[in-house]
C-alpha cells in the first residue's frame, strides 16, 4: 500500500489567553499528522479548542492569545517560528481558512467581485481581466447561478448558502494544499447544509486537496471525513478512521456526541440521549480528565490524572483509562497495556 505525503504534522500545541483575570488554556497540548488527500473532522462541544486548534495552525491568535508550546510542520516548515510577514506568503497561498461566519468573513462595502480579485492577484501573477475570468470560473465551480452578473453583486444580495459558497470559491482560487472549513454549515438550514457538504466532497475530489473540517456535530463527519479527532477541554479524547469512531468508539464522550446524533429506525424516531452536565473551566481547567465529572464510568485515576492515549489499533486511540489492563470491565470498551 502506498504511503501518502505528510503535509502537516502538529506536535504537543498549547494556546493560551492571558486576560486580566487569569491563564485561559483553550489548546492543552494537541498532536495530530494530516496526510495528502484527507479530510480530518475535528469535533467537540463549543469551547473544546477546535477553532483555537485551527487558528493556531494558520498562525492568527491575536493578542492576549499565544502559542506557548509546540511545533506545527507544515510540508517541513515550522509555522509557529514565522513572522507574520512571512506566515501571509502562506496564507491564502498554500493554506486556506473558511470561516464560520460568511456574512463577517465577507466585506459589505465591496463587491464579490473585488474581493475575489485582490485574493487572487495577491497570491499569482495573474493579470486584472485574467484574475476576474478565474473569479468566474470559480463561482460557476461552485454553483453560483449566472456567475458573469452576480460576480458584481454584494454580500448582502447574497443568501447564506452563496455567501458561503463564495467564500469557498475565494479560499480555492489559488489552488491551496491544504482548506480549513471552520463550522462551513454553521446557521445553514438543512438543505443549504447539506449542498455545502456535497460541494466540499466534490472540490477535494476534484483537486485531491486536504482539508480539516471542524464541527460539533458527528453527523457532519460522517458525511465529509476520513479521519477524526475528538476534542473535549482543550485535549484530545480520541482519535481514529471515520469507520473507527462511528462503529468502534471508545471514549465514554465520543459515545455521548454519537447518542446525540438525530437517527431514525423501523421503530420510528429515536429519543435523543444529551451528555449531562457542563464543559469544564479552562481558566481552571482539572488535573484529571476533563469529561470525568460527566463521565458515567469515572474512577478515582480519573479525578486524578489525565489517561495518555491508549492505542487500540494502527489507526485508533482513546485517552480513557478503561481501556487500561487493570481498569473494571465495562461492554464496549477493550483493554489494552499500550499507551503513547
Amino acid at each position: 500500500m502506498e504511503m501518502k505525503k505528510k503535509i502537516l504534522e502538529v506536535k504537543n500545541v498549547k494556546t493560551s489567553f492571558f486576560t486580566h483575570l487569569g491563564e485561559v488554556q483553550a489548546v492543552r497540548g494537541v498532536s495530530f499528522d494530516l496526510h495528502e488527500g484527507e479530510v480530518l473532522g475535528i469535533v467537540g462541544e463549543s469551547g473544546s479548542g477546535k477553532s483555537v486548534t485551527s487558528l493556531s495552525i494558520m498562525n492568527l491568535i491575536e493578542e492576549p492569545g499565544r502559542i506557548k508550546e509546540g511545533s506545527i510542520i507544515f510540508d517541513g516548515v515550522d509555522l509557529t517560528k514565522l513572522d507574520n510577514k512571512e506566515m501571509s506568503e502562506y496564507r491564502g497561498n498554500d493554506i486556506a481558512m473558511i470561516f464560520q461566519d460568511p456574512m463577517t468573513s465577507l466585506n459589505p462595502v465591496y463587491t464579490i467581485k473585488n474581493q475575489m480579485i485582490e485574493v487572487i492577484r495577491r497570491h499569482t501573477d495573474l493579470s486584472k481581466d485574467e484574475a476576474l475570468v478565474r473569479a468566474k470560473e470559480l463561482l460557476k465551480m461552485v454553483g453560483i447561478p449566472d456567475p458573469e452578473q452576480q460576480i458584481h453583486d454584494y454580500p448582502h444580495q447574497f443568501s447564506g448558502g452563496m455567501r458561503q459558497r463564495a467564500l469557498i470559491a475565494t479560499a480555492i482560487s489559488c489552488s491551496p494544499i491544504l482548506l480549513i472549513a471552520d463550522e462551513p454549515t454553521t446557521a445553514l438550514d438543512v438543505t443549504i447544509q447539506a449542498q455545502i457538504l456535497e460541494l466540499l466532497k466534490s472540490i477535494q475530489k476534484q483537486t485531491k486537496m486536504s482539508i480539516i473540517l471542524i464541527t460539533h456535530d458527528l453527523g457532519v463527519i460522517a458525511e465529509v471525513s476520513t479521519h477524526v479527532v475528538v476534542m473535549y477541554g482543550g485535549l484530545i479524547m480520541e482519535k481514529g478512521t471515520v469507520e473507527d469512531i462511528f462503529y468502534r468508539h471508545q471514549h465514554p464522550y465520543t459515545l455521548g456526541l454519537y447518542k446525540s446524533i438525530p437517527k431514525s429506525t423501523k421503530k420510528g424516531k429515536e429519543r435523543l440521549v444529551p451528555i449531562e452536565g457542563s464543559p469544564p473551566d479552562l481558566m481552571n481547567p482539572p488535573v484529571g480528565c476533563p469529561f470525568s465529572p460527566r463521565c458515567p464510568h469515572a474512577m478515582k485515576i480519573c479525578l486524578e490524572k489525565q489517561a495518555p492515549l491508549y492505542v487500540i489499533s494502527d489507526t485508533h486511540t482513546s485517552a480513557c483509562w478503561l481501556q487500561d489492563a487493570e481498569a473494571p470491565d465495562v461492554k464496549g470498551y477493550t483493554k489494552t497495556k499500550e499507551a503513547k
